[in-house]
C-alpha cells in the first residue's frame, strides 16, 4: 500500500535575502518547512554534505536554488553554487560559503524554505506540517487524539498521535485513512480491530500490551 505523505516539494528560486539575513521572529522561523540538514563539510571549498528530508532531492537541490538557515536571531539564505549526489545524498558548494571553515561552522544547521514555495501536490499527497495537529477520528465518530508527528519505519509513514495518556500509531495508507481534509484539521479513520489498541504506545517509549475495546 502506498503512503500518502509527502515530506515536502517545489523548487525555491529568486532573489534571496539581502546581505546577511535579516531579523526574524520565531514563529516566521517556524512556519518554514525543513528540506534537510548539514552533515558535515566537504573538502577544502566550502561543500557541505546534505541530509536531505525532502522527497524530491533533484529539484529541490539544484544550482540557483536557495535555502534558508536561522542563524542567531537572523534568518540567512544560502544559494546553490554547485550540487552533486552521492549515495542518496547532495553535496553542495554555497555562494555564500567560500570556505571550509565557513562551511563548518554550518554543520548541523537545518536547511528551511518558506511554505509559499512549495509546489501544490497531487491528490491523496500531503505535507507534514498540514497534517500537524488535525483531529484524527474513527468512521463511527470516536476521537482518537490529535496528530503530532510522522514516523517513517521504513514501509508506509505513519501518524504518532496523541491519544493523551499514550501516543498511537495509525499507517497513513488510502485504506485506513479515509478522509484527510487539513484544511479543516480532520483526519478519519476505518481502523482493522484491534488496530489503536494493539499500536499503544506510552509517553516513555514503551509498547503496551493490547486490551480490549
Amino acid at each position: 500500500m502506498n503512503s500518502l505523505i509527502s515530506t515536502d516539494s517545489g523548487v525555491t528560486q529568486g532573489e534571496p535575502l539581502a546581505g546577511g539575513g535579516r531579523s526574524v521572529s520565531g514563529n516566521e522561523w517556524d512556519s518554514m518547512v525543513s528540506v534537510g540538514r548539514i552533515a558535515r563539510s566537504h573538502g577544502n571549498t566550502g561543500n557541505v554534505i546534505v541530509d536531505p528530508s525532502s522527497d524530491f532531492i533533484e529539484e529541490r537541490f539544484r544550482v540557483g536554488n536557495a535555502v534558508y538557515v536561522h542563524h542567531g536571531d537572523r534568518i540567512k539564505p544560502l544559494t546553490m553554487a554547485n550540487v552533486r549526489f552521492h549515495r542518496g545524498r547532495p553535496i553542495v558548494g554555497f555562494v555564500q560559503v567560500q570556505t571550509m571553515a565557513a562551511a563548518q561552522e554550518l554543520a548541523s544547521f537545518e536547511l528551511r524554505v518558506p511554505i509559499q514555495a512549495l509546489d501544490h501536490l497531487p491528490d491523496g499527497m500531503f505535507y507534514h506540517h498540514e497534517l500537524s495537529q488535525c483531529q484524527v477520528v474513527t468512521m463511527t465518530g470516536r476521537i482518537v487524539g490529535k496528530v503530532v508527528g510522522l514516523e517513517d519505519g521504513g514501509g508506509a509513514c505513519r501518524l504518532i498521535i496523541d491519544g493523551g495518556s499514550s501516543e498511537i500509531q495509525v499507517p497513513l495508507v488510502a485504506s485506513i485513512c479515509k478522509r484527510i481534509e487539513p484544511g479543516v484539521g480532520i483526519i478519519e479513520i476505518d481502523p482493522p480491530d484491534g488496530l489503536l489498541e494493539l499500536n499503544l504506545r506510552s509517553r516513555d517509549g514503551q509498547q503496551k500490551s493490547s486490551v480490549g475495546r
